[in-house]
């Protein structure tokens, strides 16, 4: 009987020890496993970041260390713009600051808008027709009336300068009246568009030092004009020609020119500009303009 019982056990030994193989080649350790083991791991090694970064939930996270950079990168180069290359002198005329950038250039110019949709897409189509960027001096009271003649401006890639609130005499105003002319139209402009006007031409081109003191607290540059279209005066209404020779017989470098937003300036623009460019000048985009830091007076000048 010892006999039986003695194969017995030794059967269930047996046994016993081919389960216990058998769990460890599932587990992929196994001898004979190896090559297919070498083979798993060699992807495993690739994804091993991936892997982790999910179950940490950073794969797609914006805020992961590399797409910060990127993402830094980007707006730190929208954010700054270019370098100044003309300056304006005593004359309201534009000078290059050094040699290398042209100076037979002038600077287009649009006062007392915005008014008219259609006027000003005529006008803003014919300054693309000769790449030419522009700044429109707008008032408060018309903008807040048609914001979004505001943003059409800033996306046809244009310059939105600072007319005043009211379009009035700043010259014979008190100093609080001033700040509010100004400082409202600053606020609202950057309400509409995300940025502050940076140039300021006082209404009628009066203001003198007391007024551009206060211009310049709100870090604009104070401009009047050196080429007049008098496209405004009773002796130009409905005469695109009469705007045309105008602006030519004044026509010299660094011209700051006035006009306006007037159904007979956009009827004459495209003529005018083709003519400009005739007479060899190319047109100053504003952002190349320099323009002076803020200068606030005892904390004051960075509001209305």
């Amino acid at each position: 009987m010892r006999k039986p019982a003695l194969a017995l056990a030794a059967a269930m030994l047996l046994m016993t020890s081919c389960g216990q193989g058998a769990d460890i080649r599932m587990d992929g350790s196994g001898s004979d496993d190896t090559g297919a083991a070498n083979e798993t791991s060699r992807p495993e090694a690739v994804n091993t970041a991936d892997s982790e970064a999910g179950e940490s939930g950073e794969s797609e996270d914006p805020g992961s260390p590399q797409e910060e950079t990127e993402a830094d990168g980007d707006d730190e180069t929208a954010a700054v713009p270019a370098a100044p290359q003309y300056r304006m002198n005593g004359a309201y005329r534009f000078e290059p600051i050094d040699e290398s950038a042209n100076s037979k250039v002038v600077l287009l110019t649009f006062d007392d808008g915005p008014k008219d949709r259609a006027i000003l897409e005529q006008m803003l189509d014919a300054l693309d027709n000769h790449q030419a960027k522009a700044v429109f001096f707008v008032n408060g009271y018309r903008a807040v009336k048609q914001p979004e003649l505001l943003e059409l401006i800033h996306e046809r890639g244009h310059t939105i300068g600072n007319h005043s609130w009211d379009h009035i005499d700043l010259k014979k105003e008190n100093e609080e009246t001033v700040r509010d002319q100004i400082g409202r139209v600053q606020q609202l402009v950057e309400e509409t568009i995300g940025e502050t006007p940076k140039m300021f031409r006082p209404p009628f081109g009066s203001g003198g030092d007391y007024v551009r003191g206060i211009a310049e607290e709100f870090g604009l540059l104070y401009t009047t004009w050196s080429n007049g279209s008098l496209d405004w005066d009773s002796s130009t209404k409905n005469k695109p020609d009469a705007v045309i020779e105008n602006v030519l017989d004044q026509l010299h470098s660094g011209a700051n020119i006035l006009m306006h937003e007037l159904p007979w300036t956009a009827e004459a623009l495209d003529k005018l500009l083709g003519k400009i460019e005739e007479a060899g000048y190319g047109f100053l985009d504003p952002a190349l303009i320099e323009i002076p830091e803020p200068a606030p007076a005892d904390g004051e000048g960075t509001g209305a």
